[in-house]
């Protein structure tokens, strides 16, 4: 039974421990109606021709192995001398797979003025995995790669990529974990430290700062749906305040799933052209699911710190695919450098061990060496298939024509999942340009208001905690949302996502979703 008490008690948890809570009410629900998760962002397509590309390159990294030993099933290293030639011979054939990866190593060697060898090199000793990442922070030859696909993806014509220095990381999650302890160590942010915090956000930008050994005061810069989920003027001016020593966005946003815009940007831009000081951390996983996005890495590369993931346009979650881009001349390294000698000295006695010019180590490369906790930065760094299969993603879009069909696609399939679920709620659809449309915020509150009356939502506000329509969702119509207060997003709000269920389930889903709101008048209206 589904007590007041259980629900204050599960609200307390984060959005997506409350989450895997409602699973197993849904998967038993009591109308032994189809379970639809719509809870987590994982997509349930994937790109085939990266991974078959992938694939193909083990092939040849493996025969060129059986090349210098072979026995049994134990080969040896991979000899580069030939190794150009018999790359040609290997990849031979007209078929798409062959056809793609001798086109991308034309491409870095043409467009990227990268040495071939080199490059056929990293790639066969990449696949295969048979050698520490070398360098630790990323492969060379790749770093060129996924430069040139950030800044194709996130921030065109900026030029951005050829200063731009890159870790991949193990998806998002590893990138947030990373950077946080990062900026702690480094004495970047200390304990008592103002952040300010783009609300609503993904769950672990709100839970990390408060943890016991981070401890930073958040300063709330809130987006509303009245606004498009855009930053209000007198929100983004808090900015200002020079206390505050970092700003944490996600773009677009996550639940609100829009972008900034063109405004938003520009007022930005000028707001950091004053605070030449604050540290910027912008995560951008969903960019490309907005037409002519821009990070605000492209237009404050000087303050900002980038994370990006390939998860989720290419539905490789399981693959753990992510990376952090920081510019050559950044506020880290000035802050770095602004730090009392005291301070100088304990960092210099920590990353002496790893090198000696503890004081030159960028800040990228002082995150990757904390990744490792610094006694182990020269085993530190993301497997090397990893990189390479993130390199051959990145190459997909790097060759295809401009718009690429694979983004296209992509983005229509979100945009007809969001059509279909307001279509069966019968509510208006958002269709401004800023729209990323992964996920949709609904406001459980406004939908009874819309269907009904201000009466009968103002019932609900006062009976019912929040989170009693979700479980209630869960229990009798097999349907998991997230609850949008794990994200700091208004009381009775819901996050779906229009990754995981095909086109068809978002109108149960709604459907459902209005049924339960009916059930739920019903006991209004026997109440008199």
């Amino acid at each position: 039974m589904i007590t007041k008490a259980f629900e204050r008690k599960l609200e307390t948890l984060g959005a997506f421990e409350i989450s895997n809570n409602m699973l197993t009410l849904a998967q038993g629900n009591e109308k032994h109606k189809t379970f639809l998760n719509a809870g987590r962002g994982n997509p349930n397509w994937i790109n085939s021709l990266g991974r078959l590309a992938f694939n193909k390159w083990v092939e040849f990294g493996v025969s060129e192995s059986e090349r210098s030993m072979l026995e049994g099933d134990l080969a040896g290293y991979i000899d580069g001398e030939g190794i150009v030639e018999r790359f040609a011979d290997f990849f031979s054939g007209n078929d798409k797979v062959s056809t793609f990866i001798k086109k991308s190593v034309d491409y870095m060697v043409d467009t990227l003025q990268l040495d071939r060898q080199a490059v056929i090199l990293e790639f066969a000793n990449g696949a295969v995995g048979n050698n520490y990442p070398v360098p630790s922070r990323c492969l060379v030859n790749l770093e060129k790669v996924l430069n040139a696909y950030l800044e194709r993806a996130l921030y065109p014509g900026t030029g951005l990529a050829q200063h731009t220095r890159l870790f991949p990381v193990e998806g998002g999650t590893a990138a947030i974990v990373y950077i946080f302890d990062s900026l702690k160590h480094n004495g970047l942010l200390k304990e008592g430290d103002k952040i300010a915090i783009n609300m609503p956000i993904f769950t672990p930008y709100i839970q990390i700062p408060r943890l016991t050994n981070f401890e930073l005061a958040e300063i709330n810069v809130t987006s509303t749906e009245d606004d498009l989920w855009e930053i209000p003027v007198g929100e983004m001016e808090k900015l200002l305040d020079p206390s505050i020593k970092a700003f944490f966005l996600v773009n677009p946003s996550n639940p609100g799933s829009h972008a900034f815009g063109r405004e938003s940007l520009t007022r930005f831009k000028t707001i950091m052209d004053q605070r030449k000081d604050m540290i910027v951390i912008t995560d951008d996983v969903y960019g490309t699911f907005v037409n002519g996005f821009t990070s605000v890495y492209g237009i404050a590369p000087y303050n900002t710190l980038l994370v990006y993931s390939f998860s989720k346009l290419f539905g490789c979650t399981g693959w753990r695919l992510g990376v952090i881009g920081i510019h050559d001349d950044n506020v880290f390294n000035h802050i770095l450098d602004t730090l009392p000698e005291d301070t100088k000295k304990i960092l210099d006695s920590d990353y002496s061990i790893v090198t000696m010019e503890s004081r030159q180590l960028h800040m990228i490369d002082r995150i990757c060496a904390d990744s490792r906790s610094i006694g182990l930065y020269h085993t530190s760094g993301l497997s090397t298939p990893q990189q390479i299969q993130m390199g051959l993603f990145a190459l997909t879009h790097l060759l295809a024509p401009d718009p690429d069909p694979y983004f296209t696609a992509a983005d229509n399939l979100v945009a007809r999942r969001y059509h279909t679920l307001y279509n069966a709620l019968g509510i208006p659809e958002d269709d401004s340009i800023t729209n990323a449309k992964y996920y949709t915020i609904l406001d459980m509150y406004h939908i009874a208001e819309v269907k009904y009356d201000k009466a009968f939502r103002e019932y609900l506000e006062k009976n019912y905690e929040q989170i009693d329509f979700l479980l209630r969702l869960s229990k009798e119509e097999g349907v998991v949302l997230m609850e949008g207060l794990g994200f700091d997003a208004p009381s009775g709000t819901m996050r779906v996502s229009q990754a995981n269920l095909p086109e068809a389930a978002y109108a149960k889903i709604g459907h459902r979703i209005l049924q339960l709101l009916e059930e739920y008048h019903d006991e209004y209206v026997k109440q008199g």
